[in-house]
């Protein structure tokens, strides 16, 4: 039983319980409790849940919301202090904008005007006015409520504000550890205001899209696991036990495959992952991810799904987005891009100009033609030569070979041109080239990865370009047994204007075949894997899936 009892002398509102009532059946039910609550033993058979009532401070507007249609209605407004202008206007802002309060002038609200000139910048403060149009010729086309301002009536100090160690405004600059040692100043300005929001709206539409019109389940893995084979480094986190770990989870594959087998068939989540990389422009030690799995698909069931996810979520102030996304092989991404994961806003393709070079007599030329697979390209820049302004000659030593630098680097022409063709794009834009355009999302597919790579260390072994659990591309499975190194994987990436934004692939859902990979191939002790191995002896479906925000 619930019951309502009043304390007037502390303005409280008391909702008892007995422990055997339903609120603590609730509380038994569950390991982790969604609202603080505070349990005071009355006696040893019962217990009190207290819930305290209170009245906030709330706005009935928010400050980027006004607009002409709002004149003449009083209005209140929480936020902070943006500016204060020549003893005559406030700069209120909140999340959704900034607004214009005019201060009083009269000689009977000289108390109203002497608190708001001495106010100080971020303070907090709740106002109370009126809305009027600004007077003609007075309006501010640069602001979204540039046509009104408000005449205050009433102020009240929420609280004040010391001196900042940086200003909260854009053209203010501030380096990046200052921001991260500030987050909480730095969350304020408008353009993380706008990033986070934007990502909840995202999100909100994804799980729209997934739960309720493709019947996908949000299933929540476990954080703590155990160290597993390939991948990236883990961290390890200490058990009570001596000698005795458990690693954070790089992301949910295994689990999410164990769901596959359990009959879970579309299954979900906002993932927390971990890996111990060290930090890097795109990558962190801890990321969140929208993760996928499906039951009984294929690669172009899996792209056709988060085509139309991306597609349903994609804000409108974006513009349209075509679909489906285009698509290309990574051979053909290494051969005109020199990168897996090319930015197809502007050309400057890299072109073979092999025949340029027939019958040459330049020594690290004529080696390069010899060796397997050997190649001479260029960056192809349209109308390059009228922008040109030096030229860098190398010179030749007498026995033909080159004597500069990037000598050593020639053995990785692709890679090489591909970040060199970035530069470029760089260069022209510091001088004014237009080459690409920020307001354009070119959306795109890399597809048929090699399965394998030479590791780093030792050439002569292999290991899992992606992970070791993707599936081989059907007409290279034979390969496995004869030729891994030629295998092409079910994995597909997906890229956004130069960045890799998501990664899949197709499962092995074979348990012989996963073996095979793992002891043979990989040389890796497949015991660690065995709850794996074993699942997919038990009825495993052929399943893939993918995760965005890797």
């Amino acid at each position: 039983m619930l019951f309502q009892s009043s304390h007037a002398s502390c303005g409280l509102t008391v909702y008892e319980t007995s422990r055997g009532g339903c609120v603590g059946r609730l509380q038994a039910s569950f390991r982790y409790l969604i609202l603080q609550v505070e349990w005071q033993p009355v006696h040893r058979a019962a217990s009190q849940l207290r819930v305290v009532e209170f009245k906030a401070k709330e706005p009935n507007h928010t400050c980027g919301e006004l607009c002409w249609s709002h004149v003449d209605e009083e209005v209140t407004l929480c936020g902070w202090v943006q500016y204060l202008r020549q003893d005559l206007f406030v700069i209120l802002r909140d999340f959704s904008g900034l607004v214009q309060i005019l201060i009083p002038q009269d000689e009977s609200k000289s108390e109203l005007k002497n608190a708001f000139l001495g106010l100080t910048v971020e303070s907090v403060i709740m106002v109370k006015g009126r809305v009027r149009r600004r007077p003609e010729g007075q309006e501010n086309k640069k602001m979204s409520t540039g046509e009104i301002e408000v005449c205050a009536e009433s102020m009240e100090v929420l609280n004040t504000c010391r001196k900042l160690p940086f200003e909260i405004k854009e053209f203010v600059k501030k380096s990046e550890v200052l921001r991260m040692q500030y987050r909480y100043l730095d969350l304020r300005s408008p353009r993380m205001q706008y990033n986070l929001r934007l990502r909840s709206q995202m999100v909100m539409k994804m799980r729209e899209f997934l739960c309720n019109l493709h019947g996908f389940v949000d299933v929540e893995t476990p954080t703590l696991f155990k160290r597993t084979p390939g991948g990236a480094k883990e961290f390890v986190v200490p058990t009570g036990d001596p000698g005795k770990f458990y690693s954070l989870p790089q992301s949910p594959q295994q689990f999410k495959q164990l769901l596959m087998v359990a009959g879970i068939d579309r299954y979900f989540q906002l993932a927390r992952c971990y890996r111990d990389e060290g930090s890097k422009p795109d990558r962190q030690p801890e990321f969140t991810q929208v993760d996928i799995e499906i039951s009984f698909v294929d690669q172009a069931g899996v792209m056709s799904l988060i085509e139309g996810l991306i597609h349903y979520s994609w804000p409108e102030d974006k513009g349209q987005m075509n679909v489906p996304f285009p698509s290309m092989t990574y051979e053909e991404a290494m051969r005109d891009y020199g990168v897996d994961k090319p930015d197809t806003r502007f050309g400057m393709k890299l072109v073979d100009v092999i025949t340029a070079f027939q019958g040459t007599q330049i020594e690290f030329i004529k080696d390069a033609l010899l060796k397997p697979g050997g190649c001479i390209q260029a960056i192809c820049v349209p109308e390059g030569t009228v922008r040109t302004e030096s030229v860098s000659v190398a010179p030749v030593r007498a026995d033909g070979s080159l004597k500069s630098p990037l000598s050593r680097l020639l053995s990785d022409t692709r890679p090489l041109l591909g970040k060199l063709r970035l530069q470029c794009a760089e260069l022209l834009e510091c001088y004014g080239v237009p080459v690409r355009d920020p307001s354009v999302f070119h959306f795109l597919w890399v597809v048929d990865f090699p399965l394998f790579l030479p590791k780093e260390d030792d050439p002569e072994m292999l290991e899992s370009a992606h992970h070791p659990f993707t599936a081989p591309v059907p007409e290279d499975a034979h390969l496995l047994y004869t030729q891994p190194h030629k295998v092409r994987g079910q994995h597909y990436d997906l890229v956004l204007n130069g960045c890799e934004i998501g990664g899949g692939s197709i499962r092995i859902h074979n348990a012989s075949q996963q073996l095979y990979i793992l002891d043979t191939i990989l040389k890796e002790d497949p015991s660690l894997l065995s709850h794996l191995l074993e699942a997919l002896d038990s009825g495993a479906p052929p399943h893939g899936g993918i995760a965005l925000g890797e």
